[in-house]
């Protein structure tokens, strides 16, 4: 598996706030806060906007590291990603992801 597949499959690779954080771009992270904060309906300020990686060690923004049900759960559960898990296919947590994300489907059973 790339390590910089997420849990839940999506690529972390092409994330802008990983981007943002690898390129120190600040003008991205206030347009991924903006961007994030009216889609979530949360503030969400360009401070938040530093991550390198869901699997990878080092800062994640405060949803990835702690809020996050997909990452808690795989974490909880020691797999390497959901698609190493044996209820992917039934899992409520990863559906919407699945569902809107067909490339997340392939990074995990890739």
């Amino acid at each position: 598996m790339r390590r910089y597949i997420a849990y839940c499959g999506l690529d972390c690779e092409t994330c802008e706030a990983r981007l943002a954080t690898v390129n120190n771009d600040d003008a991205l992270r206030q347009r991924v806060a903006k961007e994030w904060s009216e889609l979530n309906g949360v503030e969400i300020t360009a401070e938040m906007i530093n991550c390198v990686g869901c699997r990878t060690d080092g800062i994640k923004t405060p949803y990835c590291e702690a809020l996050c049900p997909i990452r808690q759960c795989a974490l909880d559960r020691r797999v390497e990603t959901c698609g190493s898990c044996g209820d992917m296919k039934s899992c409520e947590k990863l559906g919407a992801i699945l569902k809107n994300n067909a490339g997340a489907y392939r990074n995990l059973k890739g």
